[in-house]
């Protein structure tokens, strides 16, 4: 029985111990508000404050806290919203996508939800990385952008995505060329042509157009689909007449004792008099 109660004891005080440091652990977790209690405005009000002074990382803290102190508040959903205005300042670009999203599926009718949308695409957005990588963030930032050009079309939020809109289409047009180089260079023009077709149907408002035109010209002589790379050549003369890449296709084509000659019908043609 004695030696019993003495290996009781001796567990007692070994969970007391590993209480004792998880619960230190918690304390010094920098991410994690020590709780105090204190009236909701106090806490947002030093949150805002943290917030004025630049110090982002205790402002996003104390914004967490107002809503982990007073979650049915109406501060909390003003809380929410700075919470994830503070990570977007800190690049912190997950939480604050996540942050967001919560508050919206809370409030979806709330009048600051337009900010919200435009606030997530703009995390996807800023996180657009060169065309020689992936380009997933560039298709959630494109999406994102779009939600809310659909949701508010009128807002301010909604034109300041459109000119957005713009880049994130040049860079998925970039991507395609970039894997289109790539295959031409190898000699794989099957799929470089479908690679190049992709930014004529998909982007004909980038800027990557007209080098898209001459390298279909490129293609389709390789391929012995000579009136198709005429075709491409000429279009690429009446849009571009300036252009380099026309220079470029235009002495190609004569190099392969062939000149420009447009086919109203062909599916560049169509393609483009939607753009033009």
């Amino acid at each position: 029985m004695g030696r019993d109660l003495i290996m009781m004891w001796k567990q007692f005080i070994t969970v007391c111990a590993v209480c004792g440091v998880l619960a230190a652990c918690g304390a010094s977790d920098p991410d994690v508000a020590e709780y105090i209690e204190r009236p909701v405005e106090q806490i947002y009000n030093e949150a805002f404050e943290e917030l004025e002074r630049g110090n982002y990382i205790n402002a996003s803290l104390q914004f967490d806290e107002v809503e982990r102190q007073h979650p049915y508040s109406i501060w909390a959903r003003r809380a929410m919203v700075m919470a994830a205005y503070t990570y977007y300042l800190q690049n912190k670009y997950d939480e604050a996508i996540l942050t967001g999203r919560r508050f919206l599926s809370l409030y979806p009718g709330n009048k600051r939800a337009p900010y919200i949308y435009y606030l997530i695409a703009m995390c996807q957005y800023e996180r657009i990385s060169d065309v020689k990588r992936d380009q997933l963030i560039t298709e959630l930032a494109q999406a994102a952008l779009v939600d809310v050009i659909r949701r508010f079309p009128d807002s301010d939020y909604a034109r300041d995505a459109v000119l957005k809109l713009d880049l994130t289409s040049d860079h998925l047009a970039g991507k395609e060329m970039d894997v289109g180089r790539y295959y031409l260079k190898r000699g794989h023009f099957v799929a470089a042509s479908v690679r190049f077709s992709n930014v004529i149907r998909n982007y004909p408002r980038t800027s990557h157009v007209p080098e898209a035109l001459h390298r279909l010209t490129e293609v389709y002589v390789s391929l012995g689909v000579d009136a198709e790379a005429q075709n491409a050549a000429a279009v690429l003369g009446y849009n571009y007449p300036d252009s380099s890449w026309y220079r470029d296709s235009y002495r190609f084509l004569v190099k392969n004792e062939l000149t420009p000659k447009e086919n109203p019908s062909s599916w560049i043609s169509r393609a483009l008099d939607k753009v033009f």
